[in-house]
Protein backbone atom coordinates (compact mmCIF):
# COMPACT_ATOMS: atom_id res chain seq x y z
CA UNK A 1 0.00 0.00 0.00
CA UNK A 2 2.82 2.38 0.83
CA UNK A 3 4.53 1.63 -2.50
CA UNK A 4 1.31 2.22 -4.40
CA UNK A 5 0.66 5.53 -2.63
CA UNK A 6 4.23 6.70 -3.05
CA UNK A 7 4.35 5.78 -6.72
CA UNK A 8 0.88 7.07 -7.56
CA UNK A 9 1.32 10.43 -5.89
CA UNK A 10 4.53 11.26 -7.81
CA UNK A 11 7.00 11.74 -4.95
CA UNK A 12 10.40 13.17 -5.71
CA UNK A 13 12.80 10.35 -6.42
CA UNK A 14 15.15 11.66 -3.77
CA UNK A 15 12.54 11.49 -1.01
CA UNK A 16 11.83 7.79 -1.42
CA UNK A 17 13.59 5.27 0.82
CA UNK A 18 16.83 4.00 -0.63
CA UNK A 19 15.98 0.71 -2.30
CA UNK A 20 19.47 -0.05 -3.52
CA UNK A 21 20.17 -3.11 -3.91
CA UNK A 22 29.62 2.43 -31.59
CA UNK A 23 32.44 4.27 -30.91
CA UNK A 24 33.40 6.49 -33.89
CA UNK A 25 36.69 8.35 -34.03
CA UNK A 26 36.58 11.32 -36.39
CA UNK A 27 38.70 13.79 -34.46
CA UNK A 28 41.46 13.55 -37.06
CA UNK A 29 39.20 14.93 -39.76
CA UNK A 30 39.51 18.62 -40.50
CA UNK A 31 35.78 19.40 -40.36
CA UNK A 32 34.15 22.47 -38.78
CA UNK A 33 32.66 21.45 -35.44
CA UNK A 34 29.00 22.20 -36.28
CA UNK A 35 29.24 20.06 -39.41
CA UNK A 36 31.27 17.49 -37.50
CA UNK A 37 28.58 17.18 -34.84
CA UNK A 38 25.84 16.81 -37.43
CA UNK A 39 27.89 14.22 -39.35
CA UNK A 40 28.54 12.07 -36.30
CA UNK A 41 24.93 12.28 -35.12
CA UNK A 42 23.67 11.37 -38.61
CA UNK A 43 26.12 8.46 -38.84
CA UNK A 44 24.94 7.19 -35.45
CA UNK A 45 21.34 7.31 -36.63
CA UNK A 46 22.27 5.64 -39.93
CA UNK A 47 23.98 2.74 -38.17
CA UNK A 48 21.06 2.18 -35.84
CA UNK A 49 18.42 2.45 -38.54
CA UNK A 50 20.35 0.01 -40.74
CA UNK A 51 20.75 -2.96 -38.50
CA UNK A 52 23.47 -2.31 -35.96
CA UNK A 53 22.49 -4.46 -32.97
CA UNK A 54 22.93 -1.94 -30.18
CA UNK A 55 21.40 -2.67 -26.79
CA UNK A 56 18.92 0.21 -26.95
CA UNK A 57 17.58 -1.07 -30.23
CA UNK A 58 17.16 -4.60 -28.87
CA UNK A 59 15.31 -3.25 -25.83
CA UNK A 60 13.06 -1.17 -28.07
CA UNK A 61 12.28 -4.21 -30.21
CA UNK A 62 11.35 -6.29 -27.17
CA UNK A 63 8.90 -3.62 -26.00
CA UNK A 64 7.28 -3.48 -29.40
CA UNK A 65 6.35 -7.13 -28.97
CA UNK A 66 4.22 -6.19 -25.95
CA UNK A 67 1.00 -4.18 -26.12
CA UNK A 68 2.01 -0.62 -25.27
CA UNK A 69 -1.05 1.66 -25.62
CA UNK A 70 0.43 4.21 -23.23
CA UNK A 71 3.92 4.46 -24.65
CA UNK A 72 4.29 7.81 -26.36
CA UNK A 73 5.01 8.57 -29.99
CA UNK A 74 6.88 11.88 -29.73
CA UNK A 75 7.69 12.51 -26.06
CA UNK A 76 11.13 11.55 -24.82
CA UNK A 77 11.46 8.39 -22.76
CA UNK A 78 14.06 5.62 -22.41
CA UNK A 79 13.59 2.32 -24.21
CA UNK A 80 12.65 0.77 -20.87
CA UNK A 81 12.80 1.20 -17.07
CA UNK A 82 12.50 4.18 -14.76
CA UNK A 83 13.17 7.86 -15.58
CA UNK A 84 12.65 10.99 -13.52
CA UNK A 85 14.44 14.38 -13.31
CA UNK A 86 15.97 15.97 -16.42
CA UNK A 87 19.65 16.66 -15.79
CA UNK A 88 22.15 18.89 -17.53
CA UNK A 89 20.66 19.48 -20.99
CA UNK A 90 23.02 21.40 -23.26
CA UNK A 91 24.04 22.15 -26.84
CA UNK A 92 27.62 21.10 -27.59
CA UNK A 93 29.49 21.03 -30.90
CA UNK A 94 26.35 20.82 -33.03
CA UNK A 95 24.58 18.22 -30.85
CA UNK A 96 21.88 18.52 -28.20
CA UNK A 97 22.57 16.44 -25.11
CA UNK A 98 19.99 15.32 -22.62
CA UNK A 99 20.78 13.57 -19.34
CA UNK A 100 18.19 12.21 -16.96
CA UNK A 101 17.74 10.33 -13.71
CA UNK A 102 17.47 6.68 -14.65
CA UNK A 103 17.21 3.23 -13.10
CA UNK A 104 18.86 0.96 -15.68
CA UNK A 105 17.61 -2.19 -13.95
CA UNK A 106 13.88 -1.75 -13.50
CA UNK A 107 10.74 0.39 -13.92
CA UNK A 108 10.65 1.59 -10.28
CA UNK A 109 12.88 4.13 -8.56
CA UNK A 110 16.35 2.95 -7.49
CA UNK A 111 19.97 2.60 -8.66
CA UNK A 112 20.00 6.27 -9.64
CA UNK A 113 22.25 6.85 -12.66
CA UNK A 114 22.52 9.46 -15.40
CA UNK A 115 20.97 8.31 -18.66
CA UNK A 116 22.21 10.07 -21.80
CA UNK A 117 20.71 10.76 -25.23
CA UNK A 118 21.63 12.99 -28.17
CA UNK A 119 19.65 14.81 -30.83
CA UNK A 120 20.07 17.22 -33.68
CA UNK A 121 16.59 18.74 -33.35
CA UNK A 122 15.27 18.12 -29.78
CA UNK A 123 12.60 15.77 -31.20
CA UNK A 124 14.41 12.70 -32.59
CA UNK A 125 16.84 11.07 -30.16
CA UNK A 126 19.51 8.39 -29.98
CA UNK A 127 20.22 6.77 -26.61
CA UNK A 128 23.87 6.43 -25.64
CA UNK A 129 25.53 4.48 -22.84
CA UNK A 130 24.82 5.63 -19.29
CA UNK A 131 26.95 8.67 -18.46
CA UNK A 132 27.25 8.30 -14.67
CA UNK A 133 26.78 5.19 -12.54
CA UNK A 134 26.97 4.94 -8.72
CA UNK A 135 30.31 3.18 -8.28
CA UNK A 136 32.41 5.40 -6.00
CA UNK A 137 32.35 5.85 -2.23
CA UNK A 138 30.88 9.35 -2.62
CA UNK A 139 27.98 8.27 -4.89
CA UNK A 140 27.62 4.56 -4.14
CA UNK A 141 23.97 5.07 -3.14
CA UNK A 142 23.03 7.08 -6.19
CA UNK A 143 24.09 9.68 -8.73
CA UNK A 144 21.33 12.21 -8.10
CA UNK A 145 20.41 15.32 -10.05
CA UNK A 146 22.69 18.11 -11.17
CA UNK A 147 23.63 20.35 -14.07
CA UNK A 148 26.11 20.91 -16.86
CA UNK A 149 28.11 24.08 -17.34
CA UNK A 150 30.35 24.93 -20.30
CA UNK A 151 33.64 26.34 -19.00
CA UNK A 152 35.61 29.15 -20.71
CA UNK A 153 37.88 26.67 -22.49
CA UNK A 154 34.81 25.03 -24.06
CA UNK A 155 34.91 22.01 -21.75
CA UNK A 156 31.57 20.90 -20.31
CA UNK A 157 31.45 19.97 -16.64
CA UNK A 158 28.82 17.93 -14.80
CA UNK A 159 28.15 19.00 -11.22
CA UNK A 160 25.94 16.44 -9.51
CA UNK A 161 24.79 15.18 -6.13
CA UNK A 162 26.08 11.83 -4.95
CA UNK A 163 24.77 9.83 -2.02
CA UNK A 164 27.67 8.33 -0.12
CA UNK A 165 27.93 5.20 2.01
CA UNK A 166 26.54 7.09 5.03
CA UNK A 167 23.54 8.25 2.96
CA UNK A 168 24.89 11.79 3.09
CA UNK A 169 24.41 13.96 0.02
CA UNK A 170 27.61 15.47 -1.38
CA UNK A 171 28.48 17.37 -4.55
CA UNK A 172 30.76 15.94 -7.23
CA UNK A 173 32.30 16.79 -10.59
CA UNK A 174 32.69 14.83 -13.81
CA UNK A 175 34.32 15.79 -17.11
CA UNK A 176 34.30 14.30 -20.62
CA UNK A 177 37.05 11.82 -21.35
CA UNK A 178 37.44 13.38 -24.80
CA UNK A 179 36.19 16.98 -25.25
CA UNK A 180 36.69 16.72 -29.03
CA UNK A 181 33.97 14.06 -29.17
CA UNK A 182 30.66 15.87 -29.85
CA UNK A 183 28.76 12.82 -28.57
CA UNK A 184 30.52 12.98 -25.17
CA UNK A 185 30.14 9.23 -24.84
CA UNK A 186 32.45 8.80 -21.83
CA UNK A 187 32.66 10.79 -18.60
CA UNK A 188 35.36 10.67 -15.93
CA UNK A 189 34.68 11.58 -12.31
CA UNK A 190 36.98 14.15 -10.70
CA UNK A 191 39.58 12.37 -8.53
CA UNK A 192 39.14 14.89 -5.70
CA UNK A 193 35.42 14.24 -5.27
CA UNK A 194 33.46 15.09 -3.24
CA UNK A 195 34.08 18.80 -3.70
CA UNK A 196 31.31 19.93 -1.33
CA UNK A 197 29.80 18.36 1.77
CA UNK A 198 26.82 19.55 3.81
CA UNK A 199 27.55 22.43 6.22
CA UNK A 200 27.23 21.52 9.88
CA UNK A 201 23.80 23.15 10.26
CA UNK A 202 22.35 21.37 7.20
CA UNK A 203 20.67 17.97 7.37
CA UNK A 204 22.85 15.80 5.07
CA UNK A 205 19.67 14.26 3.60
CA UNK A 206 18.56 17.68 2.29
CA UNK A 207 21.51 19.03 0.32
CA UNK A 208 21.25 18.43 -3.39
CA UNK A 209 20.65 19.38 -7.04
CA UNK A 210 23.37 21.95 -7.89
CA UNK A 211 22.34 24.46 -10.54
CA UNK A 212 24.01 25.44 -13.78
CA UNK A 213 26.92 27.74 -13.00
CA UNK A 214 27.04 31.40 -13.92
CA UNK A 215 30.05 33.70 -13.92
CA UNK A 216 29.92 37.05 -12.15
CA UNK A 217 31.60 40.30 -13.10
CA UNK A 218 34.45 39.38 -10.76
CA UNK A 219 35.27 36.34 -12.90
CA UNK A 220 34.10 33.86 -10.27
CA UNK A 221 31.60 31.08 -10.83
CA UNK A 222 28.41 30.76 -8.81
CA UNK A 223 25.99 27.88 -8.26
CA UNK A 224 23.07 27.33 -5.91
CA UNK A 225 22.22 24.09 -4.12
CA UNK A 226 18.78 23.20 -2.80
CA UNK A 227 18.35 22.69 0.94
CA UNK A 228 16.40 23.73 4.01
CA UNK A 229 17.57 26.01 6.79
CA UNK A 230 15.67 26.20 10.08
CA UNK A 231 12.85 24.23 8.45
CA UNK A 232 12.60 26.78 5.63
CA UNK A 233 13.15 26.11 1.94
CA UNK A 234 16.39 27.68 0.77
CA UNK A 235 19.22 27.70 -1.73
CA UNK A 236 22.87 27.99 -0.67
CA UNK A 237 25.10 30.09 -2.92
CA UNK A 238 28.67 28.95 -3.60
CA UNK A 239 31.53 30.68 -5.46
CA UNK A 240 34.61 29.36 -7.25
CA UNK A 241 37.45 30.72 -9.34
CA UNK A 242 38.14 27.47 -11.18
CA UNK A 243 34.87 25.44 -10.90
CA UNK A 244 36.70 22.89 -8.76
CA UNK A 245 37.30 24.53 -5.39
CA UNK A 246 34.18 26.11 -3.91
CA UNK A 247 33.40 28.33 -0.95
CA UNK A 248 30.05 29.21 0.55
CA UNK A 249 29.08 32.81 -0.12
CA UNK A 250 28.36 35.05 2.84
CA UNK A 251 25.71 36.85 0.81
CA UNK A 252 22.20 35.96 1.96
CA UNK A 253 19.99 34.23 -0.57
CA UNK A 254 16.19 34.07 -0.33
CA UNK A 255 14.53 31.82 2.22
CA UNK A 256 10.84 30.90 2.22
CA UNK A 257 9.18 30.30 5.56
CA UNK A 258 6.13 28.94 3.76
CA UNK A 259 8.13 26.12 2.12
CA UNK A 260 10.15 23.47 3.91
CA UNK A 261 12.67 22.25 1.33
CA UNK A 262 13.78 23.23 -2.17
CA UNK A 263 14.80 20.76 -4.85
CA UNK A 264 16.31 21.49 -8.26
CA UNK A 265 16.78 25.28 -7.80
CA UNK A 266 17.67 27.46 -10.77
CA UNK A 267 18.57 31.11 -11.26
CA UNK A 268 18.69 32.50 -14.79
CA UNK A 269 18.11 35.80 -16.65
CA UNK A 270 15.23 36.66 -18.97
CA UNK A 271 15.07 39.68 -21.22
CA UNK A 272 12.27 42.23 -20.92
CA UNK A 273 10.28 42.94 -24.08
CA UNK A 274 11.65 40.10 -26.16
CA UNK A 275 11.56 36.35 -26.73
CA UNK A 276 15.27 35.70 -27.10
CA UNK A 277 16.96 33.66 -24.43
CA UNK A 278 20.02 34.69 -22.47
CA UNK A 279 23.07 32.75 -21.38
CA UNK A 280 22.94 32.00 -17.67
CA UNK A 281 25.95 34.25 -17.03
CA UNK A 282 24.46 37.35 -18.70
CA UNK A 283 23.87 40.11 -16.16
CA UNK A 284 23.09 43.03 -18.50
CA UNK A 285 21.99 43.67 -22.09
CA UNK A 286 22.61 47.02 -23.73
CA UNK A 287 19.35 48.90 -24.23
CA UNK A 288 17.27 46.21 -22.51
CA UNK A 289 16.14 45.50 -18.98
CA UNK A 290 16.46 41.99 -17.63
CA UNK A 291 14.95 40.11 -14.73
CA UNK A 292 16.10 36.93 -13.07
CA UNK A 293 13.96 33.86 -12.52
CA UNK A 294 14.45 31.92 -9.30
CA UNK A 295 12.79 28.52 -9.53
CA UNK A 296 12.43 25.78 -6.93
CA UNK A 297 10.64 22.43 -6.84
CA UNK A 298 8.56 21.68 -3.75
CA UNK A 299 5.10 20.42 -2.77
CA UNK A 300 5.01 18.31 -5.98
CA UNK A 301 5.10 21.43 -8.19
CA UNK A 302 7.65 23.77 -9.77
CA UNK A 303 7.25 27.34 -8.55
CA UNK A 304 9.14 30.43 -9.65
CA UNK A 305 9.50 34.06 -8.69
CA UNK A 306 10.82 37.06 -10.61
CA UNK A 307 13.24 39.63 -9.30
CA UNK A 308 16.40 41.65 -9.72
CA UNK A 309 19.73 39.96 -9.15
CA UNK A 310 22.61 42.19 -8.03
CA UNK A 311 25.83 40.72 -9.48
CA UNK A 312 27.98 42.79 -7.12
CA UNK A 313 26.41 41.70 -3.84
CA UNK A 314 24.74 38.51 -5.11
CA UNK A 315 21.54 39.84 -3.59
CA UNK A 316 18.18 38.96 -5.06
CA UNK A 317 15.31 41.46 -4.71
CA UNK A 318 12.08 39.60 -5.44
CA UNK A 319 8.88 41.02 -6.93
CA UNK A 320 6.86 38.67 -4.68
CA UNK A 321 8.14 35.69 -2.69
CA UNK A 322 7.17 32.04 -3.14
CA UNK A 323 3.53 31.40 -2.26
CA UNK A 324 3.05 35.07 -1.31
CA UNK A 325 1.73 36.31 -4.65
CA UNK A 326 -1.93 35.92 -5.46
CA UNK A 327 -1.22 33.70 -8.44
CA UNK A 328 1.47 31.38 -6.97
CA UNK A 329 3.44 31.35 -10.20
CA UNK A 330 4.19 27.88 -11.55
CA UNK A 331 5.75 26.63 -14.74
CA UNK A 332 2.90 24.18 -15.14
CA UNK A 333 -0.24 23.69 -13.04
CA UNK A 334 -0.53 19.96 -13.69
CA UNK A 335 1.73 16.92 -13.43
CA UNK A 336 5.15 18.50 -13.79
CA UNK A 337 8.17 18.38 -11.46
CA UNK A 338 11.95 18.76 -11.11
CA UNK A 339 12.29 20.80 -14.29
CA UNK A 340 15.55 21.94 -15.83
CA UNK A 341 16.27 24.67 -18.36
CA UNK A 342 19.27 25.48 -20.52
CA UNK A 343 20.35 28.22 -22.88
CA UNK A 344 20.44 27.10 -26.52
CA UNK A 345 23.16 29.29 -27.94
CA UNK A 346 22.57 27.94 -31.45
CA UNK A 347 19.06 29.41 -31.67
CA UNK A 348 19.33 32.06 -28.94
CA UNK A 349 16.55 30.66 -26.79
CA UNK A 350 16.00 29.15 -23.35
CA UNK A 351 14.57 25.62 -23.36
CA UNK A 352 12.69 24.02 -20.48
CA UNK A 353 12.25 20.30 -19.74
CA UNK A 354 10.39 18.55 -16.96
CA UNK A 355 9.71 15.10 -15.60
CA UNK A 356 6.08 13.96 -15.89
CA UNK A 357 5.54 11.01 -13.59
CA UNK A 358 2.97 8.28 -13.98
CA UNK A 359 -0.46 8.41 -12.34
CA UNK A 360 -1.10 4.67 -12.55
CA UNK A 361 0.37 2.16 -10.10
CA UNK A 362 3.68 0.44 -9.46
CA UNK A 363 2.29 -2.92 -10.68
CA UNK A 364 1.26 -1.12 -13.88
CA UNK A 365 4.81 0.14 -14.32
CA UNK A 366 6.18 -3.36 -13.86
CA UNK A 367 3.74 -4.66 -16.46
CA UNK A 368 4.63 -1.89 -18.92
CA UNK A 369 8.35 -2.20 -18.25
CA UNK A 370 8.85 1.56 -17.97
CA UNK A 371 7.88 4.64 -15.99
CA UNK A 372 8.22 8.38 -16.53
CA UNK A 373 8.10 10.84 -19.42
CA UNK A 374 9.59 14.20 -20.26
CA UNK A 375 7.52 17.12 -21.46
CA UNK A 376 7.99 18.38 -24.97
CA UNK A 377 10.92 20.84 -24.81
CA UNK A 378 9.45 24.32 -24.35
CA UNK A 379 10.80 27.72 -25.32
CA UNK A 380 10.44 30.07 -22.37
CA UNK A 381 10.44 33.87 -22.16
CA UNK A 382 9.05 36.81 -20.15
CA UNK A 383 5.50 37.99 -20.87
CA UNK A 384 4.77 41.43 -22.31
CA UNK A 385 3.57 42.56 -18.90
CA UNK A 386 6.85 41.32 -17.42
CA UNK A 387 5.02 39.67 -14.53
CA UNK A 388 5.16 36.00 -15.55
CA UNK A 389 6.79 33.54 -17.94
CA UNK A 390 5.37 32.28 -21.24
CA UNK A 391 6.03 28.78 -22.60
CA UNK A 392 5.52 27.23 -26.02
CA UNK A 393 6.56 23.91 -27.61
CA UNK A 394 9.77 24.21 -29.61
CA UNK A 395 9.26 24.97 -33.28
CA UNK A 396 10.92 21.70 -34.31
CA UNK A 397 7.89 19.73 -33.11
CA UNK A 398 5.85 21.04 -36.03
CA UNK A 399 7.77 18.93 -38.54
CA UNK A 400 5.94 15.90 -37.13
CA UNK A 401 2.59 17.37 -38.13
CA UNK A 402 0.65 15.65 -40.91
CA UNK A 403 -2.94 15.28 -42.16
CA UNK A 404 -4.31 18.70 -41.20
CA UNK A 405 -7.94 19.59 -40.48
CA UNK A 406 -8.80 23.29 -40.45
CA UNK A 407 -11.86 25.52 -40.27
CA UNK A 408 -12.76 29.07 -39.25
CA UNK A 409 -15.67 31.01 -37.78
CA UNK A 410 -17.85 28.15 -36.63
CA UNK A 411 -20.66 28.86 -34.20
CA UNK A 412 -20.81 26.58 -31.18
CA UNK A 413 -24.18 26.77 -29.51
CA UNK A 414 -24.72 26.28 -25.81
CA UNK A 415 -24.76 22.66 -24.63
CA UNK A 416 -23.41 21.32 -27.92
CA UNK A 417 -20.30 19.71 -29.34
CA UNK A 418 -18.80 18.89 -32.71
CA UNK A 419 -16.45 16.07 -33.60
CA UNK A 420 -13.22 17.08 -35.23
CA UNK A 421 -13.22 14.44 -37.91
CA UNK A 422 -10.78 13.77 -40.68
CA UNK A 423 -7.87 12.80 -38.44
CA UNK A 424 -9.45 9.73 -36.88
CA UNK A 425 -7.88 6.96 -38.95
CA UNK A 426 -4.76 4.98 -38.13
CA UNK A 427 -4.74 5.84 -34.45
CA UNK A 428 -3.91 9.47 -35.10
CA UNK A 429 -6.17 10.98 -32.46
CA UNK A 430 -4.05 9.14 -29.90
CA UNK A 431 -1.26 11.46 -31.07
CA UNK A 432 -2.32 14.89 -32.26
CA UNK A 433 -1.53 18.59 -32.07
CA UNK A 434 -4.61 20.82 -31.83
CA UNK A 435 -4.85 24.61 -31.86
CA UNK A 436 -8.24 26.23 -31.25
CA UNK A 437 -9.28 29.84 -30.65
CA UNK A 438 -12.60 30.95 -29.15
CA UNK A 439 -14.33 34.31 -29.15
CA UNK A 440 -16.99 35.20 -26.60
CA UNK A 441 -19.36 38.20 -26.56
CA UNK A 442 -22.14 39.62 -24.36
CA UNK A 443 -20.01 39.08 -21.31
CA UNK A 444 -22.45 41.00 -19.13
CA UNK A 445 -24.15 37.61 -18.72
CA UNK A 446 -21.01 35.99 -17.27
CA UNK A 447 -21.20 34.29 -13.89
CA UNK A 448 -20.08 36.40 -10.93
CA UNK A 449 -17.01 35.17 -9.09
CA UNK A 450 -16.09 36.30 -5.61
CA UNK A 451 -12.80 38.17 -5.41
CA UNK A 452 -11.91 35.93 -2.49
CA UNK A 453 -11.61 32.87 -4.75
CA UNK A 454 -7.88 32.51 -5.38
CA UNK A 455 -7.26 28.77 -5.86
CA UNK A 456 -8.02 27.81 -9.47
CA UNK A 457 -7.62 24.08 -8.83
CA UNK A 458 -10.36 24.11 -6.20
CA UNK A 459 -12.58 26.13 -8.53
CA UNK A 460 -12.00 23.71 -11.42
CA UNK A 461 -12.81 20.78 -9.13
CA UNK A 462 -16.02 22.41 -7.96
CA UNK A 463 -17.00 23.43 -11.47
CA UNK A 464 -15.73 20.53 -13.53
CA UNK A 465 -16.39 19.80 -17.20
CA UNK A 466 -19.90 18.45 -16.55
CA UNK A 467 -21.06 21.39 -14.42
CA UNK A 468 -23.13 23.83 -16.46
CA UNK A 469 -22.26 27.48 -16.50
CA UNK A 470 -22.91 30.47 -18.71
CA UNK A 471 -19.63 31.08 -20.51
CA UNK A 472 -18.18 27.66 -20.05
CA UNK A 473 -17.13 25.04 -19.71
CA UNK A 474 -15.97 25.15 -23.34
CA UNK A 475 -12.89 23.61 -24.94
CA UNK A 476 -11.74 20.19 -26.12
CA UNK A 477 -12.60 16.59 -25.27
CA UNK A 478 -9.52 14.53 -26.13
CA UNK A 479 -8.90 10.77 -26.08
CA UNK A 480 -12.66 10.35 -25.95
CA UNK A 481 -14.59 7.15 -26.57
CA UNK A 482 -17.52 7.40 -28.97
CA UNK A 483 -20.09 7.39 -26.17
CA UNK A 484 -17.93 9.68 -23.98
CA UNK A 485 -17.64 7.06 -21.26
CA UNK A 486 -13.97 7.97 -21.37
CA UNK A 487 -12.68 11.43 -22.15
CA UNK A 488 -10.28 14.08 -20.90
CA UNK A 489 -11.62 17.63 -20.93
CA UNK A 490 -9.44 20.73 -21.33
CA UNK A 491 -11.63 23.78 -21.04
CA UNK A 492 -12.25 27.39 -20.05
CA UNK A 493 -14.78 29.36 -18.03
CA UNK A 494 -15.24 33.14 -18.00
CA UNK A 495 -16.25 34.90 -14.79
CA UNK A 496 -17.09 38.50 -13.93
CA UNK A 497 -15.47 40.21 -10.94
CA UNK A 498 -16.76 43.77 -10.39
CA UNK A 499 -15.85 45.58 -13.62
CA UNK A 500 -13.34 43.03 -14.88
CA UNK A 501 -13.29 39.41 -16.00
CA UNK A 502 -11.26 36.30 -15.19
CA UNK A 503 -10.60 33.38 -17.50
CA UNK A 504 -10.21 30.01 -15.81
CA UNK A 505 -8.39 27.16 -17.56
CA UNK A 506 -8.98 23.59 -16.38
CA UNK A 507 -7.84 20.07 -17.23
CA UNK A 508 -10.30 17.43 -16.08
CA UNK A 509 -9.13 13.80 -16.49
CA UNK A 510 -11.64 12.49 -13.93
CA UNK A 511 -13.37 10.48 -16.68
CA UNK A 512 -10.23 9.67 -18.64
CA UNK A 513 -10.08 5.96 -17.85
CA UNK A 514 -12.09 3.00 -16.62
CA UNK A 515 -8.91 1.50 -15.19
CA UNK A 516 -8.95 1.20 -11.38
CA UNK A 517 -6.46 2.85 -9.05
CA UNK A 518 -5.60 5.73 -11.38
CA UNK A 519 -4.83 9.11 -9.84
CA UNK A 520 -7.02 11.58 -11.75
CA UNK A 521 -6.77 15.04 -10.16
CA UNK A 522 -8.42 18.05 -11.79
CA UNK A 523 -6.01 20.93 -12.41
CA UNK A 524 -6.61 24.64 -12.90
CA UNK A 525 -5.00 28.01 -13.60
CA UNK A 526 -6.15 31.57 -14.25
CA UNK A 527 -5.19 33.17 -17.56
CA UNK A 528 -3.83 36.71 -17.44
CA UNK A 529 -5.93 38.00 -20.34
CA UNK A 530 -9.06 40.12 -20.78
CA UNK A 531 -11.65 38.27 -22.90
CA UNK A 532 -13.21 41.56 -23.98
CA UNK A 533 -10.14 42.37 -26.05
CA UNK A 534 -8.36 39.06 -26.57
CA UNK A 535 -9.37 35.73 -28.01
CA UNK A 536 -9.13 32.69 -25.77
CA UNK A 537 -6.73 30.20 -27.31
CA UNK A 538 -5.74 26.64 -26.51
CA UNK A 539 -3.04 24.38 -27.90
CA UNK A 540 -3.15 20.75 -26.78
CA UNK A 541 -0.58 18.05 -27.49
CA UNK A 542 -2.07 14.55 -27.28
CA UNK A 543 0.27 11.59 -27.12
CA UNK A 544 -1.32 8.33 -25.95
CA UNK A 545 -0.95 8.80 -22.17
CA UNK A 546 0.05 12.44 -21.85
CA UNK A 547 -1.95 15.60 -22.57
CA UNK A 548 -0.02 18.89 -22.55
CA UNK A 549 -2.11 22.07 -22.86
CA UNK A 550 -1.08 25.69 -23.37
CA UNK A 551 -3.69 28.36 -22.70
CA UNK A 552 -3.57 31.98 -23.84
CA UNK A 553 -0.61 31.34 -26.17
CA UNK A 554 1.43 29.90 -23.32
CA UNK A 555 0.35 32.09 -20.39
CA UNK A 556 -0.72 28.97 -18.49
CA UNK A 557 0.25 25.33 -19.00
CA UNK A 558 -1.35 22.17 -17.63
CA UNK A 559 -0.03 18.62 -18.11
CA UNK A 560 -2.02 15.46 -17.34
CA UNK A 561 -1.37 11.72 -17.53
CA UNK A 562 -4.26 9.54 -18.72
CA UNK A 563 -4.73 5.81 -19.37
CA UNK A 564 -7.85 5.15 -21.48
CA UNK A 565 -8.96 1.60 -22.13
CA UNK A 566 -11.77 2.38 -24.59
CA UNK A 567 -10.45 5.52 -26.30
CA UNK A 568 -7.36 3.85 -27.72
CA UNK A 569 -6.11 3.86 -31.30
CA UNK A 570 -8.90 4.16 -33.84
CA UNK A 571 -11.45 4.31 -31.02
CA UNK A 572 -10.07 7.64 -29.78
CA UNK A 573 -12.15 10.66 -30.78
CA UNK A 574 -11.66 14.41 -30.56
CA UNK A 575 -14.41 16.98 -29.93
CA UNK A 576 -14.83 20.70 -29.46
CA UNK A 577 -17.55 21.28 -26.88
CA UNK A 578 -19.54 23.99 -25.14
CA UNK A 579 -21.42 22.98 -22.00
CA UNK A 580 -22.28 26.57 -21.14
CA UNK A 581 -25.67 28.11 -21.83
CA UNK A 582 -24.25 30.95 -23.94
CA UNK A 583 -23.23 30.46 -27.56
CA UNK A 584 -19.73 31.32 -28.69
CA UNK A 585 -17.61 31.23 -31.84
CA UNK A 586 -14.67 29.05 -32.81
CA UNK A 587 -12.59 31.67 -34.58
CA UNK A 588 -10.11 29.10 -35.84
CA UNK A 589 -9.28 25.44 -35.40
CA UNK A 590 -6.31 23.56 -36.79
CA UNK A 591 -5.64 19.93 -35.89
CA UNK A 592 -2.87 17.67 -37.09
CA UNK A 593 -2.14 14.02 -36.59
CA UNK A 594 1.47 13.51 -35.56
CA UNK A 595 4.13 11.29 -37.01
CA UNK A 596 6.20 9.19 -34.67
CA UNK A 597 9.50 10.67 -33.57
CA UNK A 598 12.61 8.53 -33.98
CA UNK A 599 13.72 7.76 -30.42
CA UNK A 600 16.02 4.76 -30.47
Amino acid sequence: MYLYKAYNSCPTAHSLHFTMLFKTKLSSLNIPMKIYGFYVFSLCCFLIFNGVRVEAFRNHTRLLNVSQPYRTAYHFQPTKNWMNDPNGPMYYKGVYHFFYQHNPYGPLWGNMSWGHAISHDLINWVHLDIALVPNEHYDINGCFSGSTTILPNGEPAILYTGVDAKLHQVQNLAFPKNISDPLLKEWVKWPLNPILSPPDEIDPSFYRDPSTGWMGADGEWRVVIGTRIDHQGAAILYKSKDFRSWNRSLSPFPLSNITTFWECPELYPVICNGKSGLDTSVISVQGKDIKHVLKASFNDHDYYILGKYDPESDGYDVDANFMKSKEWLRYDYGRFYASKSFYDGEKKRRILWSWVCESDTAPDAIEKGWSGLQTIPRSIWLSKNEDQLVQWPVKELEKLRTRKVHFKNKRLKGRSMIEISGITASQVTSKADVEITFRVSNLKHAEVLSAEVVDPQILCTQKNATTDGKFGPFGLLVLASKDLTEHTAVFFRVFRIANSFRVLMCADPSRSSLKPFIDKPIYGAFLALDPRYAKISLRTLIDHSIVESFGGEGLACITSRVYPVLAVGEQAHLYAFNNGTQSLSISSLSAWSMKKAQIV
